[in-house]
């Protein structure tokens, strides 16, 4: 089971969000058709852990990989209905895969608040995006997180 959010070290999961960030848009290119491909490709992305880490980060990496991996067509499904109905053909490859990222740790991951999720997507959309991603990001999981709070969804997580 994982760990709690705060038990981990916040640069640790951040070089693990934009690791596996990297990793995901990487996969619209060159698609994995099972699990070991997605492996391979998984071991091929950069790695930001610094020496002396324990793992960790590229633990959380790689379940952060395969979940979205796994999840990916409710997330896209989430994503065109939060989007007032935009197309995925439409959505920009970066904002979509800061999207699928954030959504799996919002509605997959009990251990990350819902706060640290759409803080984290917003920071790897200044990061990647470009001058509109954060607004648009913002304003999609602003509107998922409202649905999570009224009870939407079948989790639980403060706003």
């Amino acid at each position: 089971m994982p760990e709690s959010e705060d038990k981990k070290p916040v640069a640790s999961r951040r070089k693990a969000r934009k690791q596996a960030f990297e990793c995901l848009y990487g996969l619209i290119f060159e698609s994995a058709a099972d699990e070991r491909s997605l492996r391979r490709v998984f071991a091929r992305c950069p790695h930001d852990v610094m020496e002396g880490e324990d793992g960790a980060g590229q633990a959380f990496a790689w379940e952060l990989v395969q979940g979205v991996w796994q999840n990916q067509r409710e997330l896209d499904a989430l994503i065109v209905k939060f989007s007032k109905n935009w197309k995925l053909s439409r959505i920009a490859k970066v904002e979509l895969t800061i999207l699928r990222l954030a959504l799996y740790e919002i509605l997959h991951r009990s251990d990350i608040p819902l706060r640290v999720a759409l803080n984290e997507a917003i920071e790897l959309a200044k990061r990647y995006g470009d001058e509109n991603s954060r607004n648009f990001i913002n304003g999609i999981l602003d509107a998922v997180a409202k649905a999570v709070d009224s009870g939407e969804f079948e989790i639980h997580k403060d706003l």
